[in-house]
């Protein structure tokens, strides 16, 4: 996966491009129903499957209105406050590392006592959209996305990949509980190694920003 900065002038800012393939990895990772499958699940383990899937349709809605608009609202806002991408970009990785270290480190901490509670009511509607479908660092680099986007093709490439994601995110939510009992020991698997992913496309983040700046 490869991120090509070319800088127009010292007094411009740089260009990052990234195909569509790359664009969709990025934004699977870091807003893809991976991350949220497992949380979901348990935060409405004890809710009728009615009320699961209308808690699911409306965090997905809010959360594609607020990743789309803050997408293109933030990227308009870089332009107006002269904030280079690569300072976002730097932002971004910052972010995205301590979050996936955090992930990769909590394997080895022992397992958070169960609660002999009953939850009975649903969880918090925004508590389901921030940060379980949305994440800091994936509306950042959606910002980022945006924001280096040379034409409005590109644009549109890049929200009809969010919107393709968030779509990914409702079938995930509607399935999470059955996709929980039938495949828990390999999404487990899969989000470690995903975890150690999100460290390194932190890392490049980060190395991007500082090729952008000229400081390596």
């Amino acid at each position: 996966m490869q991120a090509t900065i070319a800088l127009e002038s010292p007094a411009t800012r740089s260009h990052y491009e990234l195909g569509a393939p790359e664009v969709f990895t990025f934004l699977f990772v870091m807003l893809g129903p991976l991350k949220l499958l497992g949380a979901f699940a348990q935060a409405t383990a004890t809710l009728p499957a009615t009320q699961v899937r209308a808690l699911a349709v409306k965090a997905t809605l809010i959360a594609t209105a607020a990743v789309v608009l803050g997408g293109l609202i933030g990227a308009s806002l870089m332009g107006k406050w002269k904030i280079d991408s690569p300072i976002l970009e730097i932002t971004a990785g910052i972010i995205l590392f301590l979050v996936a270290l955090q992930l990769v480190m909590q394997q080895y901490e022992a397992p958070a006592p169960s609660s002999a509670t009953t939850q009975k009511a649903p969880p918090a509607l925004m508590h389901v959209v921030f940060p379980m479908v949305l994440t800091p660092y994936g509306i950042a680099l959606v910002i980022v996305l945006l924001a280096l986007s040379a034409d409005p093709a590109r644009t549109l490439l890049i929200v009809g990949i969010v919107l393709a994601i968030m779509l990914l995110n409702l079938l995930g939510m509607l399935c999470a509980h059955w996709i929980m009992r039938r495949v828990a020991l390999p999404l487990g698997i899969l989000g470690a190694v995903l975890a150690v992913l999100q460290v390194a496309l932190a890392l490049q983040l980060v190395f991007d920003g500082l090729r952008g700046l000229h400081v390596v």
